[in-house]
């Protein structure tokens, strides 16, 4: 079943998914996250709740019963960002069969700890490059999930040429043009405003480009043929203005806990 979906999200807890919104299922609450991530952020849950909702519904969509966790191996791009670890903590937590794709694959150990090799592989690669993405690390792989990103606004994330352009768009692209046909799915993870870059409050948030080239990345995916969930969160405040860039002029905060909101367009 085809299940394409932009997805925009306000301020929320860990979400329930309603089953008007998402799929004709039961709903599913969030599963508990290991100790050493619960201090993680806020709002990266938002995204990581649905990103492994959207595994969910096809499970349970999926005519034929092989459509489980044991069968699947969900490659994870961008695994070691906020939204990244979460993800990978949430899948491991459900015994889904891992492949990270790392610049840094060391970061792996750390963040996640010793795991056997049948539960989470890790390979070294960078999206910027598209020589880095060798077909052997796509085999078996029936989900992608792209959580990569950098910051808005110039910062030190952008040291090392980690700019919008090269990571929203060409990674992506390089990405996608890599993946095989018989992918059961891809989950970008890209940004409210997108589709609205012109007006304000959307085009101070993209003076330097980032809405424009996640756009580009969003239509790459659209047009690759391949089924393709795309999620569109609100801006991920890291809770106190921790953050390098905008929130620590404006001092933004979390706020209040609210629901998801869910819908297209």
């Amino acid at each position: 079943m085809a299940f394409k979906l932009f997805t925009p999200i306000t301020h929320l807890q860990i979400p329930i998914f309603h089953s008007q919104f998402l799929q004709p299922t039961p709903v599913f609450p969030s599963s508990s996250l290991p100790t050493n991530l619960l201090s993680s952020k806020l709002h990266s849950r938002q995204k990581s709740s649905v990103c492994i909702n959207s595994l969910k519904q096809e499970t349970l969509q999926s005519p034929t019963p092989t459509s489980t966790s044991s069968n699947k191996l969900v490659l994870v791009i961008g695994g070691t960002g906020g939204v990244g670890q979460l993800v990978v903590a949430s899948l491991l937590d459900r015994d889904v069969k891992l492949r990270l794709l790392l610049r840094n694959p060391e970061k792996a150990t750390t963040l996640f700890g010793e795991q056997e090799k049948d539960k989470l592989q890790v390979v070294k690669g960078d999206t910027r490059n598209s020589e880095d993405l060798d077909p052997s690390m796509f085999e078996g792989v029936t989900h992608v999930i792209c959580s990569t990103g950098t910051t808005a606004f110039p910062s030190r994330r952008w040291d090392g040429d980690n700019t919008p352009e090269r990571v929203d768009w060409e990674g992506v692209r390089n990405l996608v043009s890599a993946l095989p046909r018989s992918l059961s799915r891809i989950i970008l993870v890209s940004s409210v405003g997108v589709t609205k870059s012109n007006e304000l409050p959307w085009s101070i948030m993209n003076l330097f480009g980032v809405l424009k080239y996640k756009k580009m990345g969003e239509d790459f995916v659209i047009n690759s043929g391949l089924p393709y969930t795309i999620i569109r969160p609100g801006r991920l405040t890291d809770g106190p203005y921790t953050s390098y860039d905008l929130n620590t002029l404006l001092k933004a905060t979390a706020g209040e806990r609210r629901a998801v909101l869910i819908g297209q367009g």
